[in-house]
């Protein structure tokens, strides 16, 4: 794959401000900034960084940073994924194989933090200013926006704060999400042995994804059905011995593995609609801001960074910035939609039980053996997709 050239004819000199320096705003900072637009990305924390954890780009999100130059350092701080492998969490036996080798861009995993590191550097090398410490307040309808320093000015606002998001609620007012009845946790461990691929521990109402990290971890989430609920967001702690118990009747592999977990992290999941409304005038919302998604098919970053990349593209050829942010819109809204489902539909199948179990697992065995690519074509329109293909405009 080569690197996508846009033309500069909209954007060469527009001024875009960016709130939020995750995956997506600093995505949306690089893409903006190669399109020629002055960019300045404003991040209420102190630093950037990222609990340690790890997170999968699939060959859509790779894709696309291949296309916005960051080939050559994603090679150098990713690990390539050989496989996923269902395992029956209460047995402990593999249930098949689903070879991921021939993933072209390749399948990664990433530390965040790795991974947020690249895309900094790559929008700074591109010339967008990052500006940390500085927290957005409010948005203006003429294009400005007031901030902890005091008012910016821009040509467009671009909302990537997040499931919190200021921006969304400007653009959709406020709106209580829905608890789904499951909590998860996030932990990483020492990786002590050789491991090239994803597990997918089942069992029933729970399951546990792990991976392991190019820095020597094994990044581990849990999901566990409940009816208490725990507090939306990555950053609350919880007793390791909660997570441990939760498991507490799997196979002893699995709990091995969870009894070296030392600090876990638990956060409630919860569904949020796909925003109705994804920009005004001169503010735009993407990733999380506009359609929160569920942990179950590994998506979210790489729906951001697609956004992003079809935000500034989108912008970039268009008469003008807002006839550029319907078409996004326009765009977007249909595959965020169709993968929102996709992953909802993972988590019923992740924690089947009694024979509906059965049956699924058995299904899962027969097509790994008899047909292995058939898992892998049936999400070729998420995995093939390309937005420097796709999205033309």
């Amino acid at each position: 794959m080569t690197e996508f050239e846009f033309t500069g004819r909209q954007m060469r000199g527009k001024r875009v401000a960016v709130i939020g320096a995750g995956i997506g705003g600093l995505t949306a900072a690089l893409a903006f900034a190669r399109a020629g637009a002055v960019v300045e990305v404003f991040e209420q924390a102190a630093e950037i960084k990222e609990v340690g954890a790890g997170i999968q780009i699939s060959p859509n999100g790779a894709r696309t940073l291949i296309a916005l130059g960051c080939g050559p350092a994603m090679e150098a701080a990713s690990l390539k994924a050989a496989h996923v492998m269902p395992v029956d969490a209460l047995t402990g036996r593999k249930v098949t194989l689903f070879n991921l080798q021939d993933q072209m861009p390749p399948y990664r995993f990433f530390h965040r933090a790795s991974l947020i590191g690249l895309l900094a550097r790559a929008a700074q090398d591109a010339g967008a200013k990052i500006y940390l410490g500085v927290r957005a307040v409010s948005f203006g309808p003429d294009g400005g926006a007031s901030t902890s320093e005091g008012p910016i000015k821009a040509d467009l606002i671009v909302g990537a704060d997040g499931i919190h998001s200021i921006s969304r609620v400007l653009t959709n007012g406020a709106a209580e999400p829905t608890f789904t009845g499951q909590v998860a946790w996030r932990a990483v461990v020492p990786l002590r042995k050789p491991m090239v691929g994803a597990q997918v521990w089942m069992a029933p109402r729970r399951h546990v994804v792990m991976y392991p990290l190019m820095e020597g971890l094994l990044n581990i989430v849990a999901v566990q059905e409940r009816k208490t609920w725990a507090a939306e967001g990555w950053h609350h702690a919880d007793d390791p011995a909660h997570l441990q118990a939760a498991f507490a009747d799997c196979a002893s592999g699995l709990q091995d593995v969870l009894s070296k977990v030392e600090a876990p992290l638990i956060w409630g999941l919860f569904r949020h609609p796909v925003a109705d409304v994804w920009h005004t005038k001169s503010v735009a919302i993407l990733g999380d801001a506009a359609h929160p998604t569920l942990p179950f098919l590994a998506q979210g970053a790489n729906l951001a960074i697609e956004d992003a990349f079809v935000m500034a593209r989108c912008c970039d050829v268009s008469t003008d910035v807002q006839a550029g942010l319907a078409r996004y819109e326009a765009l977007r809204k249909p595959r965020v939609t169709r993968a929102i489902a996709a992953a909802n539909a993972n988590a019923r199948n992740y924690h089947l039980s009694g024979i509906q179990r059965r049956v699924a697992h058995l299904g899962l065995k027969t097509l790994g053996a008899v047909a292995p690519q058939a898992f892998l074509n049936r999400l070729d329109w998420l995995y093939g997709y390309d937005v420097t293909q796709n999205d033309a405009v």
